[in-house]
């Protein structure tokens, strides 16, 4: 999986939560983040390897989000490695 498409896989995740009553508060809640930080947030090396990390965590989350985005719970898996943080090699991946 490319860079573009897994971050493109976490910002609709991003979104899945923003758009949830009870999952927004819990995201803020665990990542210590207010929710007018997290445009800026976003920007940061490893935050969208949070937020699919954060999907991952709980499998009913995850088949919900997957179900809403059409994105395969495999899928949205794979993404955290093609992002910074979300693989220890990441930094020497050609």
């Amino acid at each position: 999986m490319q860079r573009e498409e897994a971050e493109a896989i976490a910002v609709s995740a991003l979104a899945f939560i923003a758009a949830d009553d009870q999952l927004l508060p819990r995201f803020l809640s665990l990542t210590g983040i207010e929710a007018n930080q997290i445009r800026a947030a976003a920007a940061e090396p490893g935050f969208l390897t949070g937020v699919l990390q954060f999907i991952l965590a709980h499998e009913p989350t995850l088949l919900r989000f997957s179900e809403e985005s059409g994105i395969a719970p495999r899928i949205v898996a794979q993404a955290p490695s093609a992002l910074p943080h979300g693989n220890t090699f990441y930094d020497i991946q050609p």
